[in-house]
């Protein structure tokens, strides 16, 4: 079961809350979706003591006849916890809950790891940026220059731009493209921006 996503994060910045869904716990405890949304329901109250109980409408697949929206419950790793408690101990449901619980580990540990990573990458990101200022010469696009060695260290890490990033990752326009890339990609983008910062004091300019 472990190449299955079970945990999701919306957006994907390290700030994000994990969560699964009514419909991920009903395909994988071998459940109906019917028998889940009625115990959400029922215990509302009870999944309410852990935070809001979030949804989401899923409208019928465009062209389809019949069927009417579906609403898709979004649940944190308490809520799901809870909910699995309710369900008959089967071993699906045993197999799968430890699978869950062992993926809502993994993702907090990436968030962590990615306000780590974020964190030691802004003092390389200034160095570039002073790098910059002191030895790129001057000229009209100079302003320029700081977001073109940026997007050279996302190329080399990701193979996209900083605009790439955001438009691949769900990002707003305005989001910085940094806060949507993994604690491996950001670990790599650090390294990639202090070699830029040597090279640009070394005399090598885009």
């Amino acid at each position: 079961m472990n190449e299955n996503e079970l945990v999701f994060i919306e957006p994907a910045t390290a700030d994000a809350i994990p969560f699964t869904t009514s419909e991920i716990i009903a395909e994988y405890a071998e459940v109906s979706i019917d028998t889940i949304s009625h115990l959400l329901r029922k215990h509302k109250s009870d999944f309410e003591e852990f935070g809001v109980l979030g949804f989401k409408i899923r409208k019928p697949p465009a062209g389809s006849k019949g069927g009417r929206p579906e609403k898709i419950y979004e649940l944190n790793e308490e809520q799901a916890t809870l909910l699995i408690t309710y369900l008959k101990n089967t071993p699906q449901v045993r197999a799968f809950k430890k699978e869950l619980v062992r993926q809502f580990y993994a993702m907090r540990e990436e968030l962590t790891n990615r306000k780590i990573k974020r964190a030691s990458l802004k003092p390389v990101r200034r160095s570039m940026t002073d790098a910059i200022r002191d030895f790129v010469p001057d000229s009209p696009h100079k302003s320029m220059q700081y977001r073109n060695y940026t997007n050279l260290a996302y190329l080399t890490v990701t193979g996209m731009t900083a605009k790439a990033i955001r438009r691949s990752r769900g990002a707003s326009r305005n989001a910085n493209a940094a806060d949507f890339l993994t604690a491996d990609e950001l670990a790599a983008v650090e390294r990639a921006s202090h070699h830029i910062s040597v090279l640009i004091e070394s005399g090598f300019f885009l």
